[in-house]
């Protein structure tokens, strides 16, 4: 059956609307709850089930597979199709998917008590991004629905940062509408479509006339995209919306945009929940500012594969991986770190701290595991406390959650251990994890003295700590574990342990928390107790031996005779009902008694469920309480698993450097980059002894490599392909984002500066659909990175120009480098295959050269994945190529290719070098030259290179002096410097006369021998 049109589904069937006149009572009901929400499509409650008529039938009975029927009254007949609301959750999901919001309209009153036509109204409206039923989310991901609106030019902008003028700003407010977490930032349209990605929202909601929609993903939003009335993000509207929310609204955001984006968003979440004012669970409306994070575009995220792996049939994530999270608090809050990252020193000192204290007590860390497996979501547990819409299940959940309390409190105490010392509690402080130096350690401050914060997400402190106890980042985390003692104490009096998930049938609240409640039960109980005896004593009375009693709904007790036995029945039994083979009698008495037990039955259901109602809305008076309480509970959990990681991984603390920081001789170590010229004035950058990639370490043996990067530095890194250069690249940036949000990195020591953005330019893919190929695409990040990094970002480059001819290709690579370098100062990884880039190590000082080392044996290639200082010299991109299994004629015919490439550039040197200037720069096969011949420098050295094949290693410039020749006499005891400033002896000269003599030309591939050549030219120079 082919998609409906939505706008034939949603809103008021055209079907119904043709007959609105002549409808009946039930379906005007439905006609006019549909018109009322022209967005969604109305499920009706009919009985068990929730129904939709006509056009909206068909499409329900598509999309969920029921039957489509029909229904038939005095107007004429509508289709019709229904899904059972006792399992309605799998038939919602599947609408959802189908991209429909969907709104329930309930029964709103007894059927049995209404004297009419039973009185209806949505309920709730269910969307992707307010989803707030369990069975319809994921119980360890926040969902939000987000709103975004363009600010006021007359004063809703930005106010400028360093001086620059405001710009207008865009205004970006996300909920959880099930957890009532709500989050308000505002900037120009490109930060804002980055914190768009970044949060990932379920849905935005944009006014009418909002024209920052549907580009705000950058063209492949996974969002459902909702447009709502734009009174809503008019600022007064907004401003009256927020009373309930927040003490002077408009003192609390910085802007116009923020506010009305706020206002929107919340009001869009009560109209989902039905419209019943205020969401009085939302209470942490909290405002940040994205400078005050570390930034990953979805550039960066994507390509460092931190929630997402793009490899075929791979999964694992960076996520994946440090997910060790008992529930699902400590999961969301975890997911909240990896997204935002830090970029206050202290506070991240405060993460390590406390990850290292847990890191050296094991016991503790099991103590917590343990009780917070226990913990139910008390987030969302609260939200449905404060809607109104909790069970007795679910208090007795949140119970099951503070009872887990006392013993957190406890674990995070410092006590002896079993040999009376005090400070560790297990041998892990000196096996598993390491602090940044390599040496296991528990409890201390790093090398340099640095101390963290105390508190949590949003209370750094002075990192102390007591003699005996923990940090003081878990002793802040420690007082904020609310015990709530009364709100523990009170479920427990007043609700079963094991209470039914209907509130309205009785059996919720517990014996003895009510007297009256008591009574009744009491009567009820002892009705139903004399019932069970009265078959017994009617049998002995009458001499019945067949007679029974029993009970319907429809006429009560009873007590049945069969046909037979009627002459025996007493003149006190009054008939109730006649059968085929018996009859049905009541006496006074069993009449007078039923009275009793329904009676008291039905005023104990009734006292039980406003007896109900009132502990329920006690526990919602203690929201703000319990949210804190969720809080703690969530970061404890997250740098429990930090800490759990870090002891089964092996990783180590890293040193913490904020920007500024001078290097050099404060280095602890006074190691030197792996630049060939740096020198002690280096600043500190990132520094990483051993270090390994987190994710792919877990799939095999992984080899580790150091990293040693200068702030500002440029790494130009080649070799073989295949050899490691992209997991290397992206192991650095994932030591970075794992030492921001708190964690210990995957490495033997570990030293790193804080960076503000991390910048990916990394794989090809294209983006058909937007126009873009792979190189456009390529471009497009280039161009984001050389626009928006600065000095203290990390910037990953990998094969940038490849998707272009190699000329072009080279020059883009360059000029980028060079701009990197000498305009934004990033640190910088370069991954290239144009081994021309490796020049740049001596015309820039912060540039340097990296490889990755390879051998070739018998024609077969071992690529040993080692960094090392200096240029490679190859690529083996047909070794690589016969390794994928390239058929092996065309591995043959590549080969006789180079060597024809290699048989031409041998021709090429010989010819005159008018000639050989004269041919200009792409003279060589697939545009490889040693440098520009028209340069003075370039021919100077050429001609030298040629005078040494031909055995004359003098020095045209100063053509005199006998010393310099080759000749094996005794060498000037003292040779006197040349006018370059160097030795005057031609030792070096002959050494590499000899070399070039050497070599093998037929055997080499065009890029070995033009490597080998620049390696030569460098010589030269020196």
């Amino acid at each position: 059956m082919p998609t409906a049109d939505p706008a034939t589904v949603t809103g008021l069937p055209p079907s119904i609307a043709a007959a609105r006149e002549d409808l009946t009572p039930m379906l005007s009901q439905y006609a006019d709850l549909c018109a009322a929400h022209e967005d969604a499509l109305v499920l009706f409650q009919v009985g068990d089930f929730y129904e939709a008529f006509c056009e909206a039938a068909a499409e329900v009975a598509r999309v969920c597979e029921v039957t489509l029927t029909q229904r038939e009254d005095s107007t004429g007949e509508y289709p019709m199709a229904g899904i059972p609301i006792d399992n309605a959750t799998s038939y919602l999901e599947s609408l959802l998917d189908a991209g429909y919001r969907v709104a329930l309209a309930d029964q709103v009153e007894d059927a049995e008590a209404a004297s009419g036509l039973v009185d209806r109204a949505v309920t709730q409206v269910i969307t992707p991004g307010t989803v707030v039923d369990e069975e319809l989310s994921s119980s360890g991901a926040t969902n939000y629905v987000a709103a975004v609106v363009r600010g006021n030019e007359d004063g809703g902008g930005n106010r400028g940062v360093d001086g620059d003028p405001p710009r207008v700003a865009r205004g970006l407010a996300a909920v959880d509408v099930a957890t009532g977490e709500c989050l308000v930032t505002s900037g120009d349209a490109e930060t804002v479509a980055e914190e768009l990605e970044r949060i990932d929202p379920a849905e935005v909601v944009y006014g009418p006339e909002t024209e920052f929609r549907g580009s705000a993903g950058g063209g492949d939003a996974r969002w459902m995209e909702t447009e709502i009335d734009d009174d809503l993000f008019r600022g007064s509207v907004a401003s009256d919306r927020l009373e309930p929310y927040l003490a002077s609204p408009k003192r609390r955001f910085a802007n116009d945009a923020e506010l009305r984006a706020t206002g929107a968003v919340l009001a869009y979440a009560e109209y989902t929940q039905g419209d019943d004012g205020p969401l009085e669970y939302v209470s942490r409306i909290r405002r940040y500012d994205p400078r005050d994070r570390l930034r990953l575009d979805a550039a960066a995220r994507r390509s460092l594969e931190l929630f997402e792996n793009r490899g075929l049939g791979a999964s694992d994530t960076l996520f994946d991986v440090i997910d060790r999270t008992s529930c699902a608090l400590g999961r969301r809050c975890l997911e909240r770190w990896l997204r935002r990252p830090l970029v206050d020193a202290d506070r991240i000192r405060s993460r390590h701290d406390a990850v290292e204290w847990l890191v050296s007590r094991p016991i503790v860390r099991e103590t917590i595991d343990d009780r917070l497996a226990s913990a139910y979501d008390l987030e969302r547990l609260v939200g449905r406390v404060s809607r109104g819409r909790a069970n007795a299940r679910d208090l007795r959940s949140l119970h099951a959650t503070l009872e887990v309390v006392p013993d957190l409190r406890d674990a995070l105490v410092e006590e002896t251990d079993e040999t009376g010392a005090s400070g560790t509690a297990g041998s892990e402080a000196t096996t598993g994890a390491k602090t940044a130096t390599g040496e296991g350690r528990a409890g201390h401050a790093d090398e340099a003295g640095h101390e963290g914060p105390a508190g949590g997400e949003d209370r750094p402190g002075d990192g102390s700590r007591s003699a005996d106890g923990p940090c003081s980042h878990l002793e802040e985390l420690r007082e904020r574990l609310d015990p709530l003692a009364e709100t523990r104490d009170l479920i427990d009096r007043a609700i079963v342990a094991d209470p039914p998930q209907e509130i309205t049938d009785g059996d919720v609240i517990r014996e003895g928390f009510d007297d009256e409640l008591d009574d009744l039960r009491r009567t009820e109980r002892e009705g139903r107790e004399w019932i069970a005896d009265l078959e017994q004593r009617e049998r002995e009375r009458t001499g019945i031996d067949s007679l029974t009693v029993g009970h319907t709904q429809v006429h009560g007790y009873y007590i049945e005779v069969t046909d037979p036995n009627l002459d025996r029945v007493p003149d006190d039994y009054h008939r109730r009902q006649t059968l085929k083979n018996s009859e049905r009698f009541y006496t006074p008495e069993l009449k007078e008694r039923e009275d009793e037990i329904l009676g008291a039955a039905e005023r104990a259901d009734a006292m039980e469920y406003e007896l109900f109602r009132e502990i329920r809305e006690t526990v919602a008076a203690e929201s703000e309480r319990l949210q804190a309480l969720a809080e703690a509970l969530a970061e404890l959990d997250a740098l429990r698993s930090l800490s759990t990681v870090a002891v089964e991984n092996d990783y180590v603390r890293p040193e913490i450097v904020e920007p500024g920081d001078g290097g050099g001789e404060d280095s602890d170590d006074g190691s030197e980059a792996d630049g060939e010229d740096n020198d002690d004035g280096d600043a500190p950058g990132i520094e990483i002894e051993g270090g390994r990639h987190p994710v792919v370490e877990r799939t095999g043996e992984f080899v580790p490599n150091d990293a040693d990067l200068p702030s500002g530095s440029v790494a130009i890194i080649t070799g073989p392909n295949m050899s490691g250069k992209s997991t290397y690249m992206r192991q650095v940036a994932l030591a970075v984002v794992l030492a921001q949000i708190g964690s210990f990195l995957p490495a033997q020591a570990a030293r790193v500066r804080i960076v503000d953005r991390v910048f990916t330019r990394v794989g090809a893919s294209d983006d058909i659909a937007g126009g873009h190929s792979t190189f456009m695409r390529e471009m497009s990040e280039l161009t984001e990175i050389l626009h928006d990094a600065t000095a203290d970002s990390l910037v990953l480059l990998d094969e940038v120009g490849r998707g272009t001819a190699t000329t072009d290709g080279r020059a883009i690579a360059r000029a980028a480098a060079e701009f990197v370098h000498d305009e934004l100062e990033a640190t910088t990884l370069f991954a290239t295959h144009y081994h021309e880039l490796t020049d740049l190590a001596d015309d820039r000082e912060r540039v340097f050269n990296l490889h990755f080392t390879a051998t070739r044996e018998d024609g077969d290639v071992t690529f040993l994945h080692r960094v090392a200082r200096g240029a490679s010299s190859s690529s083996y991109g047909i070794e690589v190529a016969e390794l994928a299994g390239v058929p092996e004629p065309v591995v043959r015919r590549s080969r006789e290719l180079l060597e024809e490439d290699a048989a031409d550039a041998d021709a090429s040197e010989e010819l005159p070098g008018s000639e050989r200037g004269s041919a200009g720069p792409d003279a060589l096969e697939d545009g490889f030259v040693l440098g520009d011949p028209s340069s003075d420098e370039s021919t100077r050295d050429d001609a030298t290179l040629r005078e040494f094949l031909d055995g004359d290693g003098s020095d045209r410039s100063e053509p005199e002096p006998e010393s310099a020749s080759t000749s094996t006499s005794e060498p000037d005891p003292e040779p006197k410097p040349g006018a370059d400033g160097r030795n005057g002896s031609h030792a070096p000269r002959d050494h590499l006369a000899d070399a070039v003599r050497d070599l093998d030309v037929a055997t080499m591939t065009p890029v070995e021998a033009l490597n080998v050549l620049a390696e030569l030219k460098r010589e030269l120079k020196r």
